[in-house]
């Protein structure tokens, strides 16, 4: 895959164990996480011994206790684990007195400000270059995600309204970090996402924030090597399909990152293949894009490979590249030979299969 720097790289010298916090939550999450755990294992004394923290949270969870992220959930992951992988949610679409999403919660209570999700083909030729090669950046706790929303009646009837917060640190902070990334990849590309033509103040100030990143203090001349572009989100989305070979880094506000990821799964076949971390300055959360997926759960037919890419993104983040390449590595000959896939990439074979043959090539 195609995630090579690391935010915060942490000093792996010194640790003797590895704590992973396990967050399977709701429907095939509980299905996936388990091949990411065999895969972290297959890695065998290649990283320290790694001891698995099963936690709890979710919607399901909400529905037998009336919450959906527990305290000491929270609090495990901050005194205890060094890292974490979280499975999927199912957050209903209408509204449920007294529930909200629990990975955005964690986000905000982890500070875990960028979600950053790479989307990359893979070449049939193992030397070949593939065509779709991008990363996008996602700043992860403001915009409409604050949840504030108020409802009222008017002349008219029912108005609902949202509030979209946008700060200048967050902005600051998710633009350096996609600086930094374009930076260190090849191509040196980064594309702001935005839609300042109609939300002048809110997007207006996501996007001079971003592109004032290279004229901070002390940054001389650090980027001069990255082109930067912008692109309003809605023709971003039509050039995504396009022509997805123009981009290589895309930062945008939470929403837009939200959508955009998503739509970029299907350049590569499937949500089922796309892997994301949820990134602070002290902790890291892997956790693949696709949802829970009620409707395949139970069945053994989920695709396991975006859950294990997140481990290997999350493995890569404290330190531990050589392992995390490995585990790429063997998804992207699982995928290359295509002989063993789940139905969401035309295959006939079942999750726990599709994890064994990972596992035997790690």
């Amino acid at each position: 895959m195609v995630f090579r720097a690391p935010i915060r790289l942490m000093t792996t010298a010194a640790r003797q164990s590895l704590k992973i916090g396990m967050l399977p939550a709701d429907g095939i999450g509980r299905e996936v996480l388990p091949g990411a755990k065999a895969a972290i294992l297959a890695l065998g004394s290649s990283i320290p011994k790694t001891e698995f923290i099963d936690l709890l949270a979710g919607f399901e969870y909400f529905t037998r206790t009336g919450t959906a992220l527990p305290d000491e959930t929270v609090q495990i992951l901050q005194s205890e684990c060094d890292c974490a992988l979280f499975g999927a949610v199912s957050s209903p679409s209408r509204k449920v007195t007294g529930y909200s999403s629990p990975i955005v919660a964690l986000r905000k209570k982890m500070d875990l400000y960028a979600n950053i999700r790479p989307v990359k083909s893979v070449s049939m030729n193992p030397i070949g270059e593939p065509s779709v090669d991008l990363v996008v950046i996602r700043e992860n706790t403001e915009c409409l995600y604050v949840k504030q929303e108020t409802q009222t009646v008017g002349e008219h009837g029912k108005e609902a309204r949202a509030t979209r917060l946008i700060t200048e640190r967050a902005s600051r902070r998710i633009g350096e970090l996609a600086f930094k990334m374009a930076l260190e990849r090849p191509r040196k590309h980064l594309t702001v996402i935005h839609k300042s033509n109609v939300l002048s103040i809110t997007d207006g100030l996501f996007r001079e924030t971003v592109r004032a990143v290279p004229t901070l203090p002390g940054m001389d001349g650090k980027y001069d090597d990255v082109t930067v572009a912008e692109q309003l989100v809605d023709s971003a989305v039509y050039r995504l399909f396009r022509e997805p070979e123009i981009y290589d880094v895309m930062v945008a506000p939470n929403l837009y990152g939200d959508i955009l990821s998503d739509a970029a799964a299907a350049l590569v076949g499937s949500l089922g293949l796309v892997p994301s971390v949820n990134a602070g300055d002290s902790f890291v959360m892997g956790e693949p894009v696709h949802g829970s997926a009620p409707d395949i759960a139970g069945q053994n037919i989920a695709n396991p490979l975006a859950a294990i890419r997140s481990a290997a993104m999350m493995l890569r983040h404290i330190g531990y590249g050589d392992g995390a390449d490995r585990i790429e590595k063997a998804v992207d000959s699982v995928l290359r030979e295509g002989k063993v896939l789940t139905p969401d990439l035309g295959g006939k074979s079942k999750t726990s299969e599709v994890v064994d043959e990972v596992t035997k090539r790690i």
